[in-house]
C-alpha cells in the first residue's frame, strides 16, 4: 500500500540522545521516500524499552513504543543480522526484526538497517522501516 503507516524498528546504545534517534528516523524516512507517510509506532527489544532516548523519541513523534522479547526478535529472519546485537541483547537483529514484528504478519521492510551518523562519535542508534503486508 502506498500510503500505509510506517513502523520504525529501533536499536539503541545506552544513553543515546533523543535528537540522534529523531535525526536517524527522519533521514531513513527521507531516503526511503516515505517521509510523507504517517508513523504507526516505534518498536525495539524489551531490554531497551526504558531507554530514555527511545522513550523520548516516541513521545516527540506522538507514537507508542512497542517492545518485544529478544527471543521473539531472534526468530525473525532479517537481511542484516549483527553479532554485536546478539552479544549485547540476545538477538542478531533489533531494528529490522522489531520493525517486521510490529508490522504484523506479511510485513515488509521498506528500508533495512541504517546507523545513525552523529558528528565526532560512534553511532548509538539503528533503525529500519516496515509496513504491514497487504492481506488481500
Amino acid at each position: 500500500m502506498s500510503g500505509a503507516p510506517v513502523v520504525v524498528g529501533v536499536g539503541a546504545g545506552r544513553g543515546v540522545p533523543v535528537s540522534e534517534v529523531l535525526e536517524l528516523i527522519a533521514a531513513a524516512r527521507t531516503a526511503a521516500g516515505c517521509a510523507h507517510r504517517p508513523l504507526a509506532a516505534l518498536a525495539t527489544v524489551a531490554a531497551k524499552a526504558d531507554e530514555p532516548g527511545l522513550v523520548g523519541a516516541a513521545r516527540r513523534l506522538g507514537v507508542p513504543l512497542w517492545s518485544y522479547p529478544a527471543g521473539a526478535l531472534a526468530a525473525v529472519g532479517v537481511p542484516a543480522p549483527s553479532g554485536a546485537a546478539a552479544a549485547a541483547v540476545g538477538t542478531p537483529s533489533v531494528a529490522e526484526a522489531a520493525a517486521l514484528l510490529a508490522a504484523g504478519p506479511g510485513g515488509q521492510l521498506l528500508a533495512g538497517k541504517r546507523k545513525s551518523a552523529p558528528r565526532g562519535r560512534p553511532a548509538r542508534a539503528t533503525c529500519a522501516l516496515a509496513v504491514p503486508g497487504s492481506n488481500g
